[in-house]
């Protein structure tokens, strides 16, 4: 009941869309574009071991691959910006500048590079998601109250301290803002990275199914994609929660 009065609008307008869909759909009566979302259901119903068992390992490991190469790089890299001035005049420019290109462009050089493997797909998803991950992070790290690390400072605090026990606190919530924004893109990372070059994946799915004028098989991959960025987006928000209990308790 609980989640029901939290969400209950978000559900019902779902359900409404849903609904719309199914009428939409059957009287098109054209199933191979315009697929009924039971029929969907029930194509996936029908895929659900070649998809769970082939093609959903194959995505999962090119999406926490991809997010943990960000974490490294995009924390890493945001800390060494709010550290060094000249480090950030260098790379912020080019950080921008990594979002302005087509990111669909540059999968097939990608795939010419490395080929069918996994890091083809590895690269384009850190290439989706290392961006929120570092600008939040640097963000949250400047935005750091700076009466409170002058207080410390009069104190005799080391910049070591003084980074744990101000800045990483002021941080904490703009990652987690970054990180949640990161792990919705890293399924359109990992979906358009097989989409173009794999042989295995939800994405490489989805276009096979294509090929076969298959609709309802090309939206049921889709579905899964929706619901593991869904789950992954409230894994973050559990982290949080569990993270950061001291800002609840406030």
């Amino acid at each position: 009941m609980k989640i029901f009065r939290r969400y209950g609008l978000s559900i019902g307008l779902v359900l409404l869309l849903l609904i719309v869909w199914e009428i939409g759909a059957r009287l098109y009566g054209k199933p191979f574009i315009l697929p009924s979302p039971i029929n969907i259901l029930a194509r996936l119903w029908e895929l659900r071991s070649v998809l769970f068992i082939n093609h959903l390992p194959a995505t999962l490991a090119v999406i926490l691959i991809g997010l943990l190469m960000s974490l490294v790089l995009g924390i890493g890299l945001s800390i060494w910006m709010h550290e060094s001035a000249i480090v950030r005049k260098a790379f912020f420019p080019l950080l921008i500048a990594s979002q302005t290109i087509p990111v669909i462009a540059l999968a097939p050089i990608f795939v010419l590079w490395f080929g069918y493997s996994i890091w083809s797909k590895v690269v384009v998803t850190v290439l989706i998601t290392f961006f929120p991950i570092t600008v939040n992070t640097f963000d949250g790290l400047r935005a750091a109250d700076p009466h409170l690390k002058e207080v410390l400072q009069t104190m005799g605090a080391t910049k070591r301290q003084i980074f744990l026990k101000v800045e990483l606190p002021s941080a904490l919530p703009h990652f987690y803002s970054g990180l949640k924004v990161a792990v919705t893109l890293s399924v359109i990372g990992a979906a358009i990275g097989e989409w173009l070059g794999a042989d295995s994946g939800l994405g490489y799915f989805s276009r096979r199914m294509m090929t076969q004028f298959d609709g309802a098989g090309v939206f049921a991959p889709i579905v899964l994609l929706s619901l593991l960025g869904i789950a992954l987006f409230l894994l973050v928000g559990l982290l949080e929660r569990i993270t950061m209990k001291w800002r609840n308790e406030n």
